[in-house]
């Protein structure tokens, strides 16, 4: 056991978030939490990893269990660089990488200084001392695949997504018992998605994390965990076998659910008699209905998030985009682009963080202007635009007020009104959320709350910009057939694989070097296709090298770096001492063969020792080329 919650409870404010939860976490435990925005699945987090003071219950775990967190918006050290941010913590191992990484940047900014040489030192044996340098190659690697590749820039320098890659980095690369993780895909391309999930999947150690991409959470997770109106419910299985099981649950409260309404009509009938048919066992009785009437009245609050599909009347021209070029400090983003709009078209919009998706929105709304070429928009096109960041400008203003601007009534079907409440009530915000101001809902309930207001607008061009960035899952679920019926136009860009693969028909690939391909499906077409392209180039690309005459010119040749240098001298040590160590294993194995339990420490050792040993001459091989190629053998 990692851990154990026992009667787990919070309260925000008069709302219960959830009550006397109880559960324990194994050591291969992948748990995925899933419940609507506001339901208090941030908050179980924070809860577990023992970071809220507002909590009642327990949670025991032994003494040295290590739990690491990474919540959706990580707080970064003042003036650190990346690597020391990677390498935030108080433990000896990270204590000494942040104290390497910081002699080193010094080392390498100033001239020689004989006091940082000897710190230099100093800090380079503490890294022999305790085997640190294969982190410190790990903690590269990992940030190399979330995008990030300036190890020393300031982290003040960078944006808020590429923060979060940061510090995803770094509770990745330290060792814990149990990694917790809230919306780690937010803010990340597809490509380096595919990467995480790859890499969670085949992590040691439990996990448990809230995530809102579906994909992402089927391939990762064992167990899922729901929040539903203050409860608790564990499945075993992942996303798929999750639905199962819970429309199962669902049936069975529903004919229980039946059952109560019986006895409550029963009850109402014998309350409505009158005190002179009630005066036998009256108390007793009148306390049972009031349970159940209660009880009953709590089911019919529990209201599917549903929402009817509203557009105005389109005509036959849409949106015509005529050699669209659009440039960011001199990097051309996407040049001469030009497609008209369809009616019905459904376009998924993918490509790396910095390729132009969002400013492609925003140009087609009219919010940007392009550096050259033109937009042509139709008499009759009315545009919803759900950005990525919602912005309140009064969030002191009550929910039903910030809805209300829009309309109070709203037809949803020909001849049928909704009232501003009823469609509130229909999106989950219930009579008493509907009368709080927009600052106390959660972020989720925000974006929520926005989203709604522009669906209430009709509009019949709906451009979406990360809808699933603190989007819940049953909101995702119903926003995806809301635009099965959605009589319009509809382009979205999105990381998640899952809500492209439903909703798209066409999907636009964003280079980043300026141009824009076009692809038939959605996100699973599209990479199917990119596989196929990447087998074909590297193809060509290998019978190219088979020919081509090696050409090195002088202004192409990098000089190993000063670490480079270092590890190249020190590497085949450390690689002699690893197979000295193995070597010393192999002949305890061979004495232990009758003791079991040492037996099992001794394979574990070895395994471990293997695995350093594979690493370093990769690492060396790697430094031997480099050697060769910048001549510094």
């Amino acid at each position: 056991m990692i851990i154990a919650i026992d009667k787990l409870s919070h309260t925000y404010g008069e709302r219960i978030l959830y009550e006397n939860v109880s559960f324990t976490i194994e050591a291969e435990d992948k748990i995925g939490v899933i419940g609507v925005n506001g339901s208090g699945k941030s908050t179980l987090l924070k809860d577990i990893a023992n970071l809220s003071a507002e909590a009642e219950g327990s949670i025991t775990k032994p003494a040295q269990t290590i739990i690491e967190y990474l919540p959706q918006n990580p707080e970064m050290l003042v003036g650190a660089t990346i690597m020391e941010q990677v390498f935030a913590g108080d433990s000896l191992l990270m204590q000494t990488l942040r104290a390497y990484e910081k002699s080193l940047r010094l080392a390498q900014q100033g001239p020689q200084n004989s006091e940082v040489e000897k710190q230099l030192l100093a800090a380079q044996n503490a890294m022999d001392d305790l085997y640190a340098w294969n982190l410190e190659s790990e903690a590269q690697n990992i940030l190399t695949k979330l995008g990030i590749t300036d190890f020393n820039q300031a982290v003040s320098e960078l944006s808020g997504g590429q923060q979060k890659r940061v510090a995803l980095a770094g509770v990745l690369i330290r060792p814990c018992h149990l990694l917790i993780l809230d919306e780690p895909t937010n803010h990340m391309d597809n490509e380096t998605i595919a990467w995480l999930e790859q890499y969670l999947a085949k992590r040691k150690g439990a996990l448990l994390m809230v995530t809102h991409d579906r994909y992402f959470f089927d391939r990762v997770v064992n167990r899922t965990l729901e929040i539903d109106r203050g409860k608790v419910y564990l499945y075993s299985g992942n996303y798929s076998l999750f639905l199962t099981k819970r429309a199962e649950r669902r049936q069975e409260e529903a004919s229980a659910f039946k059952k109560l309404s019986n006895i409550y009509k029963k009850e109402l009938a014998w309350v409505e008699r009158g005190a002179e048919a009630r005066r036998t066992k009256q108390k007793y009785r009148l306390e049972q209905f009031q349970s159940i009437e209660e009880e009953v009245k709590s089911k019919r609050s529990e209201e599917e998030l549903t929402l009817s599909s509203v557009s105005s009347r389109l005509g036959k021209s849409i949106i015509e985009c005529q050699n669209l070029t659009l440039s960011y400090d001199n990097h051309k983003l996407f040049e001469d682009f030009s497609y008209n709009f369809l009616r019905n078209d459904r376009i998924g919009i993918v490509g790396a963080n910095g390729s132009g998706k969002t400013s492609f929105l925003r140009i087609l709304a009219g919010k940007l202007l392009p550096d050259r070429g033109e937009v042509k928009i139709g008499q009759t096109v009315k545009i919803g635009f759900f950005e990525q960041h919602t912005e309140f400008i009064d969030e002191k203003q009550r929910v039903i007020e910030y809805i209300s601007e829009t309309g109070n009534y709203v037809e949803v079907q020909k001849g049928v009104e909704l009232s501003a409440s009823q469609l509130l009530e229909r999106f989950l915000f219930p009579t008493e959320v509907q009368w709080l101001p927009v600052e106390k809902l959660s972020g989720g309930e925000k974006r929520r709350l926005h989203l709604l207001k522009i669906l209430m607008g009709a509009p019949n061009v709906l451009l979406l910009d990360e809808p699933t960035n603190d989007l819940d899952i049953p909101t995702l679920s119903v926003l995806e057939d809301y635009l099965d019926e959605f009589e319009g136009v509809v382009v979205a860009v999105s990381h998640d694989r899952y809500f492209l693969d439903r909703f798209a028909r066409k999907t636009f690939a964003f280079s980043g070097d300026g141009h824009i391909q076009e692809f038939i499906g959605g996100y699973a077409d599209y990479a199917a296709l990119k596989a196929t392209d990447n087998a074909e180039q590297d193809k060509v690309k290998e019978g190219k090298k088979k020919v081509a005459v090696s050409v090195k010119p002088e202004s192409m040749t990098r000089k190993m770096t000063y670490k480079e240098k270092y590890e190249y001298a020190e590497i085949e040590n450390k690689i002699t001492e690893v197979e000295l160590r193995l070597k010393g294993i192999e002949q305890e194995i061979l004495a232990s063969a009758s003791d079991f339990v040492h037996l099992t420490e001794l394979t574990m050792r070895q395994q471990e020792e293997e695995k350093q040993l594979t690493e370093l001459m990769e690492r060396w091989e790697y430094l031997v080329l480099l050697a060769e190629e910048t001549g510094q053998e």
